[in-house]
């Protein structure tokens, strides 16, 4: 029989009003009843199943659905993924890691939260470096939610026209209430700068006083993140509108180490000096010691040795490690 997860989708499925989602569980349940062998189970749950999608078909069109691709204008606005990397796999420090997990925690037990009048954290502002993780955790928010990621296009959605950029804004605002995701406003400074600065202008201000409205008013199941690297620059009415503000920076020795250890536990060798390693990488960004490892697994390939010495990737490595500080 099902699990108890599988359960507990369905009940909450139908509890929402998530035809979708309801259809989609049950489908797995069959298949799971298929495994283990029972075909007969699995042959009715799918008759059954084929009977309420018709009887789906003709309230589609009048309510949300879940969009593989934004239609209309805001394909011009948003782009969405469905990202696939979770948690486990990022290297965070312990505070970056213990702010996403808060958010998981509630957001999976938003239920018991609204029980008692209170509402989990979804909007989200990530400050920090270059290459820090800031957009692969909104990646992460949406695979462990099992939601789709879009992502807000600022080369469309801002223009020179009055108004006009307002308007888009509120139209993707419109549309997180619509398709229940994870909305990342990636480089948020460029909407975000403090007013009154020497780059400030007038249409910029009216987008920014627009995005204020919006965010404190949206009450939707979205989440909401906002990234940037220059948080120094943000409009500081900008910090209350968001439920917790998570701040990134370049990983230490440890964390260094961790991402080496993962990058190359298919080609190092038992004798690989991490630590070592580790302490000549220590300055820069997560992206780049990724990068770094990325080009010595190439670099030792690249050689022309029929079997990849660990010792060959280290030394290609260590190279590495030095051209990306070289090149900051």
């Amino acid at each position: 029989m099902a699990r108890a997860d599988q359960f507990k989708a369905l009940l909450r499925a139908y509890a929402g009003n998530e035809e979708a989602q309801f259809y989609a569980i049950a489908l797995q349940v069959a298949a799971d009843e298929a495994q283990r062998g029972h075909t007969k189970v699995a042959s009715e749950l799918r008759d059954i199943l084929d009977e309420v999608k018709l009887r789906m078909k003709p309230r589609t069109s009048a309510r949300p659905q879940p969009i593989a691709q934004p239609k209309g204008e805001l394909a011009d606005l948003l782009s969405v993924q469905y990202p696939n990397t979770h948690l486990s796999q990022m290297v965070l420090s312990s505070l970056v890691e213990q702010k996403l997990r808060r958010t998981l925690t509630e957001q999976r037990h938003h239920e018991a939260l609204a029980g008692h009048g209170l509402a989990p954290r979804r909007k989200l502002l990530l400050v920090g470096p270059p290459g820090t993780g800031k957009t692969l955790s909104a990646s992460v928010l949406a695979a462990e939610l099992r939601l789709p990621l879009f992502v807000a296009r600022f080369d469309s959605l801002i223009t020179k026209y009055m108004g006009e950029s307002a308007s888009k804004l509120r139209l993707v605002f419109e549309a997180l209430k619509m398709t229940r995701g994870v909305y990342l406003f990636d480089e948020f400074d460029s909407i975000g700068l403090q007013r009154g600065s020497q780059h400030d202008v007038a249409e910029m201000r009216r987008t920014l006083n627009m995005f204020l409205q919006l965010i404190e008013q949206d009450t939707s199941d979205s989440l909401i993140i906002a990234a940037t690297n220059h948080g120094e620059a943000l409009d500081h009415a900008l910090f209350r509108r968001f439920d917790d503000v998570i701040r990134y920076t370049a990983p230490d020795a440890n964390q260094i180490e961790l991402l080496l250890r993962n990058c190359l536990s298919l080609m190092a060798s038992s004798a690989m000096d991490y630590p070592a390693l580790a302490a000549s990488g220590v300055g820069l960004s997560h992206s780049e010691v990724v990068r770094a490892c990325q080009d010595a697994m190439k670099d030792a390939i690249l050689a022309g040795r029929d079997v990849v010495a660990g010792d060959s990737v280290a030394q290609h490595l260590h190279e590495r490690l030095q051209s990306e500080k070289a090149s900051m």
